[in-house]
């Protein structure tokens, strides 16, 4: 069997005044797709008709001249691919894009044009997708990840192919069901590990049981994208309509009952409170997430709110991980052993920071990273939004972020791997594009009413 592959993926904050264009995006093509893992699994019994996968770190709306530019390409590989048996879609499912709108729906629309009503589609989802009705019911076979933080892409892409093999091999062409609750979930609210989550994503497993069921899944949503498909939802895919609905719909259910339980893993206050707590821990490191400029939810990373903070409270052992601003990354390219001026941060975000005045000796600068001594306090400051939920991204500062005492770093929850290597950690209110405070945000497009933004 024949199956063609393809994909544009991108997590829109709508709230973020930044653009995401066609160079933020890297795009691979043909045989670039199917490399390794999941695919040498699949073969030799299909054969992939590999077209073009793109994809973009979350951040503002995507530039219409990126989307359109990207889909031109995606649309024109894909027909030179045709025929093909199935197509297999590499997707997110909160692209939002400027003058268009969302942006899963509009390339399906295409796609479905191109390939016509009757090719069976697959495509794997990020589990903070918004997803509209047209868009569910353009694709045949849906799921999506299971793990927040994130752990499981290859397994929900092996999954989806699993599927979409199945359906081409059996010959048959499964339908997904959706329903969308008047809820909607900020991503720290929704860690799997823990409950709610832990016990609703575990019983994914026990709806696939049932006769019929191919998959279902539990699509949390971006809160950040502001859409009228903004919100949690269930999928449930399998061979009766019927049956898909009525499952979909009492998951629904169980999800809906459980509203009040969700939210944050980690103690979640103010910045004044993260930073008390974190100096009076006994033992380090301590990881402060400062949650509102989280750049892996399309904060814009420059925000010196919390630098400042830092700064004022004259503690030591402090290392601030990091702030975007390339400016100031070439003032210190060529002053290692200097002090130099430097005017941080609120050039990318502008509705939530201005510029820090500091004076920074610069310790060192290397793979676009400047590492700063500021005061009493170590700063690592970036060329471009760069997170740092890695060991590895802090080599390039050549500080071991477990010997420090306080580590601040700008995301929501921390990634397993600083997550199992910290003494503890706080997640600090701060402001930003990815303000965790959801009710402050100035959503326009949401259905209402929804619950926490309305008494439900």
């Amino acid at each position: 069997m024949r199956i063609g592959v393809a994909g544009i993926g991108h997590e829109t904050n709508t709230f973020s005044t930044l653009r995401t264009n066609l160079a933020d995006f890297f795009v691979r093509r043909g045989e670039e797709c199917v490399q390794g893992e999941p695919w040498d699994s699949f073969r030799p019994e299909v054969e992939f008709a590999p077209c073009l996968i793109a994809g973009a770190m979350p951040n503002g709306l995507v530039s219409e001249h990126a989307y359109t530019t990207l889909k031109r390409e995606l649309l024109e590989r894909l027909e030179a691919q045709l025929p093909i048996d199935g197509l297999y879609l590499s997707l997110h499912g909160a692209m939002h894009v400027e003058g268009v709108g969302d942006g899963e729906t509009d390339l399906l629309r295409a796609i479905r044009e191109l390939v016509g009503p009757e090719m069976v589609i697959a495509s794997s989802l990020d589990l903070h997708g918004n997803l509209s009705p047209e868009f569910v019911a353009s694709v045949n076979i849906l799921t999506a990840l299971r793990t927040a933080p994130h752990i499981d892409g290859p397994e929900t892409r092996k999954r989806g192919l699993v599927r979409l093999v199945r359906a081409l091999r059996e010959g048959k062409r499964p339908v997904t069901s959706m329903v969308k609750l008047p809820l909607i979930l900020a991503g720290e609210d929704a860690v799997t590990a823990i409950e709610p989550c832990k016990n609703l994503y575990a019983h994914l497993l026990e709806l696939e049981k049932e006769g019929g069921i191919w998959d279902a899944s539990l699509m949390i949503g971006c809160a950040w994208t502001d859409s009228p498909y903004t919100s949690v939802s269930t999928l449930v895919v399998g061979e009766d309509r019927s049956k898909t609905e009525q499952l979909a719909q009492s998951y629904a259910d169980m999800v809906w009952e459980r509203r009040r339980a969700f939210g944050p893993e980690v103690e979640t206050i103010s910045a004044d409170e993260a930073i008390q707590k974190a100096a009076d821990f006994p033992t380090g490191p301590v990881f402060i997430s400062e949650s509102g400029d989280n750049v892996t939810a399309g904060g814009a990373g420059d925000v010196p709110f919390m630098l400042e903070k830092l700064l004022k409270s004259g503690l030591e052992g402090v290392l601030y991980a990091g702030l975007t601003d390339a400016a100031a990354v070439e003032a210190c390219s060529g002053s290692v052993g200097q002090t130099v001026k430097l005017s941080l941060g609120g050039k990318l975000d502008t509705v939530n920071g201005t510029p820090l005045q500091v004076g920074a000796r610069v310790l060192r600068v290397e793979k676009g990273t400047a590492t700063v001594q500021i005061g009493s306090l170590t700063a690592l400051i970036t060329d471009g939004r760069r997170p740092f939920h890695t060991l590895a991204a802090f080599e390039p500062s050549g500080i071991d972020p477990l010997t420090q005492k306080i580590v601040v770093v700008k995301q929501g929850y921390l990634a397993p791997e600083l997550r199992e290597r910290c003494s503890t950690t706080f997640m600090a209110l701060t402001p930003g594009f990815t303000d965790l405070r959801l009710k402050s945000l100035p959503y326009r497009s949401v259905v209402r009413p929804i619950y926490p933004l309305d008494d439900l």
